[in-house]
């Protein structure tokens, strides 16, 4: 099936792990000419590896969303080679969760300025590129908890819940020019954040994926893959009258639609 996306400029922030690499994987398998971001110059050369191994075309740029310098290069460099941006996946970030008087100003500035400003930053410069092409897409990674956040869930959930925001208002404000804005709203999905908790506690995958997966009614981890194919459905031409909308991808986790 034709997805539509051969030939679309993509950009995708925390690019080089994770959903963000299956999500690259994905768009450059379907044709895609495929930018991705990361702080880490290994991970994004092992990323670019294997895609181009793979037939892809893809470019990676180092950049950290939470400086703006870094941000802008990003989308400069992106247009000189590419000529512009189709595609937008806001995706860097961490989970960072703690009771509540135990987090500190520190940890609350370090979360929002990643997932709320570094979103901001991007949209910024990929908006008016996405204009001048006709329309765009644009995709958000939150979390499910971010409709139903619980003890302890901040200040991701918190950082999150700014994503629908975004998510649901530019959507109104960019659909007469054919810019949709979705989120896919993950719960646990395999990454590398878990990859290094599993190292940190020193405890097999085995375990680690068996004792985490208990309130989870479908009983097991997603794939970042499966988060992937969510994603690029929101991007391809089978989402073509889907904006606004946010989509549970969370094993049947959350308690909210």
């Amino acid at each position: 099936m034709d997805l539509g996306l051969k030939g679309k400029v993509a950009v995708i922030t925390g690019g080089s792990d994770g959903i963000g690499r299956a999500t690259a994987e994905v768009l450059a398998r379907e044709g895609a000419k495929v930018v991705i971001c990361a702080r880490g110059q290994e991970k994004l050369d092992q990323t670019v590896a294997h895609i181009r191994k793979a037939g892809g075309e893809v470019t990676a740029i180092k950049a950290d969303v939470t400086s703006d310098a870094d941000v802008n290069r990003l989308f400069d460099e992106t247009v000189k080679k590419y000529g512009g941006v189709d595609l937008l996946l806001n995706n860097a970030g961490l989970s960072q969760r703690g009771k509540f008087l135990e987090i500190d100003d520190k940890m609350w500035q370090i979360d929002i300025d990643i997932k709320v400003y570094g979103a901001i930053r991007c949209l910024r410069r990929a908006i008016p590129e996405m204009r001048k092409r006709g329309g765009g897409r644009i995709v958000n990674i939150t979390i499910s908890s971010a409709k139903q956040p619980g003890a302890g869930s901040m200040p991701t959930s918190l950082s999150r819940a700014a994503g629908l925001v975004i998510t649901k208002a530019l959507s109104k404000e960019y659909a007469p020019e054919n810019i949709l804005v979705n989120t896919v709203c993950i719960g646990k999905i395999k990454s590398g954040q878990h990859d290094r908790r599993m190292v940190n506690n020193n405890i097999s995958p085995e375990k680690y994926y068996n004792d985490n997966s208990k309130d989870i009614p479908m009983a097991r981890f997603g794939e970042a893959e499966e988060a992937a194919n969510a994603i690029v459905f929101f991007m391809s031409s089978m989402g073509s009258y889907v904006t606004g909308s946010s989509l549970n991808l969370d094993g049947g986790t959350s308690g909210v639609l």
